[in-house]
Parts: structure tokens; C-alpha cells; sequence
């Protein structure tokens, strides 16, 4: 587990590294140090000893889902508007996420129950309608009809994904999940509502914590 170890204290590192970059902002530092959170946290998830994770087939999928979040983190860092492409990267990814919450443990784990997936589905639609019903309204104000399928695509795989962390998966992972939905809020909210205080730094922060908890829960 050394190297694992290693691995995540880089990842955490260069995060709190990017959330300085973000912060100050330094765009150069950001550049180096936000790929190589998500480029730490793949070759973690992947070198995990068989001795400490029961979830291999679930492994495999996270890690083909943060190679697709790394492209995304790419393609939206770049100086030029790839917002769709670095959108499609990161719905690829929570499609591979979905996948790899299906696949269970060989421990006792995992349930599947159909309450819990109504509950969990009620509270986090609940949670996601106002923001939204703004994000949508402010689409349609601003002429950004074209945007509304892909980000309704996006919307939908997440709070999926979201679901079932929450219903299939243990706790890490579920707080991981939803950290996840609330980076992807705020940047929503914060690119086509209104800027908000420090929205990029909480974005940042939430999104880096949720990827660090989706690997962490990998390992026993």
C-alpha cells in the first residue's frame, strides 16, 4: 500500500496546490496542478494490492471514469471553448461510474433495494429541482437552447450516479457522489446564472474531495 499511499498524498498535494492557483489565480500552476490530481488518483485507484480491495471489477470501471474526468479537466482547463466536448468527457465518465456501482463486493456490502432506490432517487431530485429549474430558465433567458440536451444528458447520468452511490454503495463513496453533484452545481450556477463568491474555488474544492472519497472507497 506504500505506493497507493504516496499516490493520494500527491493527489492531495496538488490539489491544495490547484485550489491556491484558483485562488490567487495563477493559471500556470493550475494547469500543472489540476491534471495531475485526477492523473495521481488513476494510478491509485489502479494499484491497489488484491489483498486490500474487494471491489476489482468496480476498480476497473472507476478507473476507466477518471480517465475520462481527466480529459474533461483537459479539455475545460484550455483557453478555448470546449465546454461540450469536456462535457461529453465527464458524462462518459459518471456512464462508467453507474457501471462500476452495479458491479458489487464480495463482502455483504452491497443491497440492492428498490425503497431505497425510490428514497435516495426522491431526495436527490428533490435536492437538484430548484437549482435546476434556474439553471434551465437561465439557458432559455440567455439563447442557449442548444445547450439544454446535452447538459439534460448530463444532468440525468449524474444524479443516476448519485442514486446509486447513495443505494448500492458505502458511505465514502455516496459522500464522494454527492460531492460530486454539488462541484457540478456550482459550476453550473456559476457559468450560466451569475458568478458566485469564490464559485471556482468551491468548485475545485468539492470536486477534488469527491474524486479522493470515489477512491478511496475502493480499498478495505
Amino acid at each position: 500500500m506504500t505506493t497507493v499511499w504516496i499516490l493520494v498524498a500527491l493527489a492531495a498535494v496538488t490539489a491544495v496546490a490547484d485550489w491556491i492557483a484558483v485562488a490567487l489565480p495563477d493559471r500556470r500552476l493550475e494547469y500543472v496542478a489540476k491534471p495531475t490530481v485526477l492523473a495521481a488518483l488513476v494510478a491509485a485507484a489502479a494499484t491497489i494490492p488484491a489483498d486490500h480491495i474487494d471491489l476489482v471489477d468496480r476498480r476497473w470501471w472507476f478507473v476507466a471514469a477518471l480517465v475520462c474526468c481527466l480529459a474533461g479537466d483537459v479539455l475545460l482547463m484550455l483557453p478555448r471553448d470546449l465546454f461540450i466536448p469536456g462535457l461529453a468527457a465527464f458524462l462518459v465518465g459518471h456512464v462508467l461510474f453507474i457501471v462500476g456501482f452495479l458491479h458489487p463486493p464480495t463482502d455483504t456490502r452491497f443491497s440492492f433495494s428498490p425503497t431505497g432506490l425510490v428514497v435516495a432517487a426522491v431526495v436527490v431530485v428533490g435536492v437538484e429541482a430548484l437549482p435546476g429549474t434556474v439553471l434551465f430558465r437561465s439557458l432559455a433567458v440567455h439563447h442557449q437552447t442548444g445547450l439544454m440536451v446535452p447538459v439534460a444528458a448530463y444532468v440525468v447520468a449524474i444524479v443516476t450516479m448519485v442514486v446509486l452511490a447513495v443505494n448500492v454503495a458505502d458511505p465514502i463513496a455516496a459522500v464522494g457522489a454527492g460531492l460530486f453533484l454539488v462541484s457540478d452545481t456550482l459550476l453550473a450556477l456559476d457559468r450560466f446564472v451569475r458568478p458566485l463568491p469564490r464559485g471556482s474555488l468551491a468548485v475545485h474544492v468539492t470536486y477534488h474531495l469527491a474524486q479522493g472519497l470515489l477512491v478511496l472507497s475502493l480499498w478495505h
